[in-house]
């Protein structure tokens, strides 16, 4: 078979779906790899460290994917609503895989039936243990929760470690880390590591002892509901208007005292939940900030605008789109073993061809179309 690796084009976004490492990966599995040229610009990975590894390089995205039988990327592809049609150059039966939002895109989800392409996507990989290789969305928020922290001290006009000298002593920052998951707890251990003051929140009381054992002290209402706040797949559920009034006072009364609050919660398939009201961000410090990592999905906080840094009531509110894409050397790396991981159990070892089991549970969950029907059971009649 032949795997495609396109170079991305959504605006912003400077990662890509492979590296050397995992073109040698997959020709060890018996693939040919054609990668279009400048497809590695964005991580410094030129062509020809690609060409080294044993991949084609084609000089256009109409080259490397005329052919191909799997096709590799990042980011959905574009639309030609969008002025770019990045499904018509791939032939009828290509299998894509990458972050394709099908709850939040119902309709290209059908435009990917509707041109015979079997579409995977990497988001929607379940939360069980031999899967967590291919997590996508634990990779890439890992790296997001870093870089927050990195943006924070960035509009920050102060240290955040404690500094004692002969000229008296710098009090450290006070970090509110909001939402508890993968990016959530590494800004937690960022923030740690540069000297802060860490206070955490999240409905979910599973995450107390691990906000805890990263050193932050944890803030929530402790009651019924918010035990049962965690779905099977390990991500936080829809709460009442009833808990939400009661967390929303609990935080209200943390949030003036806090320098620093990093927001990052997300619910599949919803709008993120408000968590910092405009009317908290009023009894806030002037010179305080917020990094609000779920601003692609309408913000933790109202006055968040997606890619830009406003000011507001004395507090500069930081809302960059796709975070992992600003580390992306990483972001990269990471992901592209993801696919890795996941696309290796699909090759039959005999035969070098894909051999998808629709009982499996991995499949299950990923494939969005094939055979010109929309089959996740999710999307089905969308």
């Amino acid at each position: 078979m032949i795997i495609a690796i396109p170079k991305e084009r959504r605006p912003g976004e400077r990662r890509v779906a492979a590296t050397p490492d995992t073109v040698k990966k997959f020709i060890g599995l018996g693939q040919s790899v054609v990668v279009e040229s400048g497809a590695g610009e964005g991580t410094s990975i030129p062509d020809d460290h690609f060409a080294a590894a044993g991949a084609t390089i084609a000089p256009d995205a109409a080259a490397a994917l005329k052919d191909a039988d799997i096709v590799l990327k990042v980011a959905r592809p574009m639309t030609a609503a969008e002025g770019l049609d990045e499904i018509a150059p791939m032939k009828k039966g290509a299998t894509l895989i990458c972050n394709l939002a099908p709850l939040q895109n119902k309709e290209q989800v059908q435009s990917f039936a509707a041109a015979g392409i079997q579409a995977f996507a990497m988001e929607l990989i379940p939360r069980i243990s031999r899967a967590q290789s291919m997590d996508v969305l634990s990779s890439q928020a890992n790296l997001a929760g870093y870089k927050a922290v990195l943006d924070a001290t960035q509009h920050f006009g102060r240290a955040f470690p404690m500094m004692m000298t002969a000229a008296g002593t710098v009090a450290p920052a006070k970090v509110f880390i909001m939402g508890v998951g993968v990016a959530g707890l590494q800004a937690i251990a960022t923030a740690k590591r540069l000297g802060a003051v860490v206070m955490a929140t999240d409905v979910r009381i599973a995450t107390k002892e691990q906000a805890e054992s990263l050193g932050a002290k944890f803030v929530m209402v402790d009651d019924e509901e918010s035990r049962s706040a965690q779905t099977s797949g390990g991500y936080a559920k829809e709460m009442s208007d009833a808990y939400k009034a009661k967390q929303a006072a609990l935080v209200a009364e943390t949030v003036p005292k806090m320098d620093v609050i990093i927001t990052t919660a997300l619910i599949p398939g919803r709008p993120a939940p408000v968590l910092v009201t405009e009317a908290m961000v009023k009894t806030m410090k002037p010179g305080s900030v917020i990094v609000d990592l779920a601003v692609e999905t309408g913000g933790n906080c109202p006055l968040s605008r997606p890619d830009q840094v406003v000011e507001a009531y004395g507090v500069k509110i930081v809302g960059y789109l796709n975070v992992p894409s600003r580390i992306a050397v990483d972001a990269s790396a990471l992901y592209a073993r993801n696919l890795v991981n996941f696309l290796t159990p699909l090759i039959d070892k005999e035969t070098k061809a894909l051999k998808i089991d629709p009982e499996d549970e991995i499949v299950k969950g990923t494939l969005l179309t094939q055979g010109g029907q929309v089959v996740h059971p999710q999307l089905q009649g969308a």
